[in-house]
């Protein structure tokens, strides 16, 4: 597709040579409608293969939407009052890791939740989460990654009912600055009483 900028501007802009990607999904799945997207883009597709490579990176923008809504909605990075760039800078560069954090624990639990606690949790931590959230039964012995991620959940306000889905983003980032709250609070005291 040739893409023609407007009429007062065309010696400011160039025409854009588009491609125009249409994926439908084959079949009629249950209980949803079918996958119909229309994509346009400026880059290169020759082959079924480009085209197919151009609707998996489309695929992720969900997780990237994700990501960004942990920064913003959780870490409320854009609450910040800092005024310099520099700050700015490295705040985001610590909240960033901090989301992508979350993030990533939130998807390791559905991807591997019998994985080990460690994968995601410090050794302090999981001791934290054992003294601070009371294991269910059908529970005590499960040193699972999802056990963990729901105890972190817990202190979010999740409430772990049977019916309940796995913990998501947002609760597990509450549950994560309880437990930093906590774990801050117990080192100042221990340094106060020791000082």
């Amino acid at each position: 597709m040739r893409v023609l900028p407007p009429i007062g501007k065309s010696k400011q802009y160039p025409e854009l040579l588009l491609t125009v990607i249409h994926a439908q999904e084959r079949g009629a799945p249950k209980g949803r409608d079918k996958v119909d997207w229309k994509l346009i883009t400026d880059l290169p597709v020759t082959s079924r293969t480009q085209a197919i490579e151009k609707l998996e990176w489309y695929s992720l923008r969900w997780k990237i939407e994700v990501f960004h809504k942990i920064l913003k909605s959780g870490c409320k990075a854009e609450a910040s009052k800092l005024r310099t760039a520099n700050r700015l800078v490295n705040l985001i560069s610590v909240l960033a890791i901090l989301s992508w954090r979350i993030f990533w624990m939130t998807m390791m639990n559905r991807a591997a939740p019998n994985a080990g606690p460690e994968v995601a949790f410090t050794a302090l931590e999981i001791k934290l989460l054992d003294r601070l959230v009371s294991k269910p039964a059908a529970d005590v012995r499960s040193r699972s990654l999802s056990t963990y991620l729901t105890k972190l959940a817990r202190l979010g306000g999740y409430l772990a009912r049977s019916s309940d889905p796995p913990p998501g983003n947002m609760v597990v980032w509450r549950g994560l600055s309880r437990l930093t709250d906590i774990h801050l609070g117990f080192l100042l005291a221990t340094q106060d009483v020791g000082n």
